[in-house]
């Protein structure tokens, strides 16, 4: 009794050290390797439906006064007229982002969010606490992986334009490597701020919405949480898919325009910044301009996230058995 009333219980707080555990590299390492297999498989699957997102999102702009095509006759278009490939253009970008930008994003927030679910004793934390996780991983990557997402706009652009003022990029380093040196290396950051806001955005709905409804589904199903069943699993990102979409194609729209512009003939650039570029597509082309093909965008949005999670799952367990972590 003495002990106990020395030693009074503790209640476990967000601000109390994490208890310590199996923290070796393979541990470590074990979020940002995983999300960064699942990124890139993910990329693969859907990046034609990605490609015509971004040329929808720059049809305005490249061909004023045109009817805008349909997500359909935007890729079968590509296939009649320029093969098969044509819809893989970009792909090698695709990869490095993936390979940085969307292990950063995705490691950091479940590096983040594992910390403070240790925490407070292991029992789950609210949403605010997710949101803020994951807004910090997509924030922090974004600063990383720019770069990597303006050579990929710049490359699934390029084919849309006349022969005369395309780019011809080689692959995602020659386009890196050539932006640098004819335009300077601020060129690589065009489109940051709202970049940064689409990363927040895009991991807020993706990664905190579905750990919000994997935990709403699981007291549904009655599933055990180390092994969720498919439906669980699904539903889940699902529900990820959706408010990534919703809640970043305004700013990945933005993104698009700033990052693929160039000087017209007087010298100038159509947009100031991420004020600018934003009022001027409210006032020309109105609000819901702001989704301009949320259709292909969800299209992409929904199905990446599913693969995602659906893989990271699948590689978490080759990866544990591999290198005995839990």
């Amino acid at each position: 009794a003495r002990e106990s009333m020395d030693n009074p219980p503790q209640t476990p707080t967000l601000l109390a050290p994490s208890p310590a555990g199996d923290r070796s590299a393979a541990k470590v390492a074990m979020p940002f390797v995983t999300s960064g297999i699942a990124a890139c498989f993910a990329s693969f699957c859907i990046h034609p439906i990605d490609l015509a997102k971004v040329r929808l999102q720059l049809f305005a702009v490249q061909n004023p006064g045109v009817p805008k095509p349909t997500f359909v006759s935007l890729l079968s278009n590509m296939v009649a007229e320029q093969g098969i490939t044509s819809v893989y253009a970009g792909l090698s970008a695709s990869f490095l982002r993936q390979a940085i930008y969307g292990t950063a994003r995705m490691g950091i927030h479940r590096t983040l969010s594992d910390m403070l679910v240790a925490r407070n004793g292991g029992q789950p934390i609210g949403f605010e606490l997710k949101a803020a996780s994951s807004m910090t991983g997509g924030a922090l990557a974004v600063c990383v992986g720019t770069p990597f997402d303006v050579a990929l706009v710049r490359m699934q652009a390029d084919t849309m334009k006349p022969a005369a003022e395309r780019r011809n990029y080689s692959n995602a380093v020659n386009a890196i490597g050539r932006i640098a040196t004819e335009e300077g290396y601020s060129a690589l950051y065009k489109g940051l701020a709202p970049n940064i806001f689409r990363g927040m955005a895009m991991n807020v709905g993706m990664m905190a919405c579905s750990d919000q409804a994997r935990e709403v589904m699981l007291k549904l199903t009655g599933d055990d949480p180390k092994h969720p069943s498919l439906t669980t699993r699904l539903g889940a990102a699902a529900t990820g898919g959706f408010f990534a979409s919703f809640l970043s194609l305004p700013f990945d729209l933005i993104k698009s325009r700033l990052q693929d512009m160039k000087p017209g003939p007087d010298g100038k650039v159509p947009y100031r910044g991420l004020a600018h570029c934003a009022g001027s597509i409210l006032t020309k082309e109105g609000p819901l301009a702001f989704w301009t093909g949320f259709g292909a965008y969800f299209t992409r949005s929904a199905p990446h996230a599913m693969i995602i999670l659906l893989t990271i799952d699948e590689v978490k367990k080759v990866y544990t058995k591999t290198f005995h972590v839990e």
